[in-house]
């Protein structure tokens, strides 16, 4: 699951470099989806970095980033994943 939100994650950066509208809705629509199939399986900080929206965060995490800056909601750093 994770591998398809990289990917997702990805094709979305893609499509903002590119400025392609439909890209860019394409994956938001995947990682939707991706996240309501996957939620119970997918680690709890990287479901709030899609939720919110935070898909920097979100990659910056499934790279194994460990010092991903504290957003506006005053949330903690990134835990080490399991």
């Amino acid at each position: 699951m994770e591998t398809h939100i990289k990917a997702a994650l990805i094709s979305l950066f893609d499509g903002i470099k590119r400025t392609d509208g439909q890209l860019i809705a394409e994956a938001m629509v995947r990682l939707d989806t991706l996240l309501e199939e996957g939620r119970s399986a997918l680690h709890p900080q990287l479901v709030h970095f899609i939720e919110r929206r935070s898909y920097d965060k979100a990659l910056m995490w499934l790279g194994g980033a460990s010092d991903i800056p504290v957003g506006a909601c005053g949330g903690r750093t990134a835990k080490p994943r399991p």
